[in-house]
């Protein structure tokens, strides 16, 4: 049974900076079953009992394509995330910085799902069956590498929503100025 959405919690306002009473809030929220489906997407993809991928593995992939895709606020989000569950800035930092040289050595699996997040997110193309194989080449079974693609797909949406409602939050500001 899943939680009742409270959109007090939701990380998408947070990171947004949407505030109820605001105008691009209230238009966020006029749709407000997806508002909760974005929610409860998140709650389910970083849930620490999802088998298949560590929640440790599945917040590097989010704070690598949030910083891949230049969206700062998430970034920051998923590396608080990663220090929260105590995980050390000898692997945030890389990551937060798109720098995964001292990643390879660390865990090749890692990096494998690094790799074919950068794939997805720069050039989606290139995410055919070579890109598949290298990730079972790395160990990952393939329940994992559908998660992995899952997950991506949702950061995709993620970042591209928050990117927007900025966007538009701007404009609402300039208009009302």
């Amino acid at each position: 049974m899943t939680e009742p959405y409270d959109p007090s919690t939701d990380v998408i306002d947070r990171i947004a900076g949407l505030a109820p009473g605001s105008v691009t809030y209230a238009t966020r929220h006029k749709r407000a079953k997806a508002a909760a489906a974005t929610q409860h997407s998140y709650d389910v993809l970083f849930d620490p009992a999802l088998p298949d991928l560590s929640l440790t593995d599945r917040l590097c992939v989010a704070l690598y394509a949030c910083t891949l895709s230049k969206a700062s606020a998430l970034a920051k989000h998923y590396a608080q995330q990663l220090a929260s569950i105590g995980v050390d800035r000898t692997v945030i930092d890389p990551i937060a910085q798109g720098s995964l040289d001292e990643i390879d050595s660390q865990s090749p699996r890692l990096r494998a799902m690094l790799n074919f997040t950068r794939t997805l997110i720069e050039a989606p193309i290139e995410g055919d069956k070579a890109a598949l194989e290298r990730l079972g080449h790395a160990g990952i079974a393939t329940p994992a590498v559908v998660a992995l693609a899952q997950l991506i797909a949702f950061l995709s949406y993620q970042i591209r929503l928050t990117a927007g409602l900025h966007a538009l939050q701007a404009l609402n500001e300039t208009e009302a100025a």
